[in-house]
């Protein structure tokens, strides 16, 4: 056989990231997978994987340094430390190298081939408890204020009889026989293993000998309960609340889960929101809009404020407030209440106003409509 180092196609002083990365990459082209029924390349596979085996290991390595491969047969490296006795061996070290660890400590290869030991009450983990949702509708000024409401829910909360267990009493509780308290078992197919839930604890790895009679042995029943939710000021239609802990309990002592509140903020009458900023459409009439005027514009906190329309102010013209506006929910800072100017054009003339009219279109000059002026200088470049 080759030497180790030319078998992985690297240097004596290669580092152990450049012996793994090396054996990585011979590993997946020589797999079995990759090559279905080629001796060639399982040959390959096995040569590959026994010099990382060797040269990953740190000791080893010194001794196959010093003494060579032979050094590393029988009982100086101990049994088995040199060359692979089957296959399921070669894959060991190539999910050993490639493998993230789970919670259980096993790889992921390790939980797939079945090569896993685990541990008892490996199905016995504690969870959490599922999350709930619930819809509040606000008005716009609860929105705006911010305002606490009451809910009713239903959830999922430990038993009181049994505190959880599902049995009476902690003696009532037993050891899974079927899985060992695992709660998986395990089918050999030939070369492969494959693991499945315990069809007698179904994954728990205990089995319930005394059951509590209220709950049915779950651990949990249903309680409707009533939770209090603070909604802040400048919350905005379609936010939601996390109340943490206020979902269902957990099961086997894993903590609760949450209940997210979705707003529905009711629309307003006057008010129409802009993030934080406040639009509010604002009629007034011929005269004030040529005359100018003074207006108490409502708010949605502080009542009203009183704006300052100038002279000449056209429709569609936008007057800015600052801070009058809806608090960030996040706290950073207050919008601002922008009013839009609405110009109505008087209806319902009597002949006095129809005269006085009159005699004031006689009066009339072009810098008095300075955007009908531009506009049909504009038009006539296109005769």
């Amino acid at each position: 056989m080759s030497d180790y180092y030319s078998i992985l196609g690297v240097d004596k002083s290669a580092s152990q990231d450049e012996i793994k990365k090396a054996y990585r990459k011979l590993a997946i082209k020589y797999h079995p997978d990759k090559n279905p029924n080629n001796k060639d390349a399982e040959k390959e596979f096995k040569q590959v994987s026994e010099a990382y085996e060797v040269l990953s290991d740190e000791k080893k390595r010194q001794i196959y340094d010093q003494y060579g491969a032979d050094a590393l047969k029988g009982g100086a490296a101990g049994p088995g430390a040199h060359g692979f006795s089957s296959m399921e061996e070669a894959l060991r070290t190539f999910m050993g190298a490639f493998g993230g660890q789970q919670g259980g400590g096993e790889s992921i290869f390790d939980s797939f081939f079945g090569f896993g030991g685990g541990s008892p009450q490996g199905g016995d983990h504690p969870s959490q408890g599922a999350s709930k949702k619930a819809n509040i509708i606000i008005s716009f000024e609860e929105a705006a204020k911010g305002v606490e409401k009451e809910i009713a829910i239903t959830n999922l909360t430990c038993c009181t009889n049994c505190d959880g267990r599902g049995a009476n009493s902690p003696s009532g509780v037993k050891t899974c026989t079927t899985c060992n308290g695992y709660g998986h078992v395990q089918q050999s197919r030939g070369f492969f293993s494959m693991t499945s839930s315990c069809p007698k604890c179904h994954g728990s790895g205990k089995i319930i000998t005394d059951p509590c009679q209220g709950c049915s042995s779950t651990g949990r029943i249903k309680k409707k309960q009533t939770v209090k939710v603070p909604i802040p000021a400048g919350i905005d239609d379609g936010m939601r609340i996390k109340l943490a802990g206020y979902g269902d309990a957990g099961e086997r002592g894993g903590p609760s889960g949450d209940l997210y509140v979705y707003i529905s903020v009711k629309p307003h009458d006057l008010f129409v929101r802009d993030g934080d900023d406040i639009i509010v459409q604002l009629p007034i009439t011929f005269t004030e809009a040529a005359l100018g005027a003074k207006k108490d514009i409502p708010t949605p906190l502080s009542g009203s404020c009183r704006v300052s329309i100038p002279e000449g102010t056209q429709s569609g013209k936008v007057l800015r407030v600052k801070g009058h506006g809806l608090p960030n929910v996040h706290g950073q800072g207050t919008g601002d209440l922008l009013i839009e100017i609405q110009v109505e054009t008087p209806v319902d003339l009597t002949e006095e106003q129809k005269h006085i009219l009159r005699e004031f279109q006689k009066l009339e000059a072009p810098k008095n409509s300075p955007n009908k002026k531009g506009f049909f200088e504009k038009l006539k470049t296109f005769f």
